[in-house]
């Protein structure tokens, strides 16, 4: 890395992005963050990591939208609008001058784009791999964040967007002429995997009528757990009606097998939601007019646990309910 130190960096590439006035201007060791009169501040923290969460040589600029946007995608699953973020970089010695030009850049873009600047942070060597580390700020009017715990027996279970596409983009780095897919198809799943949506738009709909809540990054089947879990409340799942991409679709009938791997491979960054049947179709007609798919998936009824259930009705079972690091 052409180092000109961690001070020099922090000019160069970050304080451009640090346009709201508690920041500083990155010159302080603290920022300044004031809630307007009643709201809420909700706080996320995520981290990526090379290997792990993304491919070395992965462009730079999508990595650092990937880093700030599976942070956004939790704050729109509260009903939270995005008001800044700190970031904390962990960088190896052969990152480069250009590297971190582009990764800036990425930043900016999306930092722009979501109304969301920084406010500061951290920038640290590592003998590891990079680590892109993003704590979000969001605001909700006072009392208003969705929570988890909030599902009620009798609400419809709602998902926005598709389910799987970055999982199965993940599996066709590997095999990038596998399962039949024509080139748009391809490029969709790995877009997908590479670049998430996080659906900021809808928070305010989340808020107006989603009685629990919480994006998708571990995977379909073990997050509606979680989500069960918090609620104490069962879940029943019509697989056949959980929302598939063409491509998707395209790879399950190709590997019936691929169909678990959606299911429960994460990354999809979509809300999950549960609310009384009465709210569906006016969350749908504000999700459409923003450009977003919903499909109702289930029901919540008493008890606790998810059930998945096949075409004749049976509960599948499933190797791995969800992705984990442990």
């Amino acid at each position: 890395m052409d180092d000109t130190g961690e001070d020099g960096i922090i000019a160069r590439y970050f304080r451009p992005l640090a346009q709201h006035p508690g920041a500083f201007g990155l010159v302080d060791d603290a920022a300044i963050l004031t809630p307007p009169d009643g709201a809420d501040l909700v706080l996320k923290a995520d981290a990526i990591i090379g290997g792990v969460h993304f491919f070395p040589d992965d462009p730079a600029d999508t990595i650092a939208r990937k880093a700030l946007r599976v942070n956004l995608s939790d704050l729109a699953a509260k009903g939270a609008e995005p008001a800044g973020f700190l970031l904390s970089l962990a960088l190896p010695e052969a990152v480069t001058q250009d590297w971190l030009a582009a990764f800036s850049a990425g930043l900016k873009a999306d930092a722009d784009h979501y109304g969301c600047p920084l406010m500061g942070g951290d920038t640290d060597k590592t003998p590891g791999p990079a680590m892109v580390s993003i704590a979000a700020f969001g605001l909700v009017p006072r009392g208003k964040m969705v929570r988890r715990s909030g599902a009620q027996a009798g609400d419809i279970i709602a998902v926005t967007g598709t389910i799987g596409d970055a999982a199965l983009g993940l599996r066709l780095r590997s095999r990038p002429d596998a399962w039949g897919l024509d080139t748009a198809m391809r490029a969709h799943l790995a877009q997908r995997y590479l670049l998430p949506e996080p659906r900021t738009v809808l928070a305010p709909a989340v808020r107006a009528h989603a009685s629990g809540a919480m994006d998708v990054s571990d995977g379909l089947v073990g997050d509606l757990a979680k989500l069960c879990h918090a609620s104490g409340v069962t879940a029943e799942v019509e697989v056949a009606r959980v929302p598939l991409s063409a491509a998707a679709r395209r790879a399950v009938a190709a590997d019936a097998t691929l169909l678990e791997a959606a299911l429960t491979g994460g990354d999809d960054y979509e809300i999950l939601c549960t609310m009384p049947s009465a709210r569906l179709a006016t969350f749908r007609e504000a999700a459409a007019a923003a450009g977003v798919a919903v499909t109702a998936i289930g029901r919540i009824g008493a008890g606790e646990g998810a059930r998945f259930l096949d075409d004749a009705g049976k509960p599948l079972t499933f190797a791995r309910g969800s992705y984990s690091h442990f």
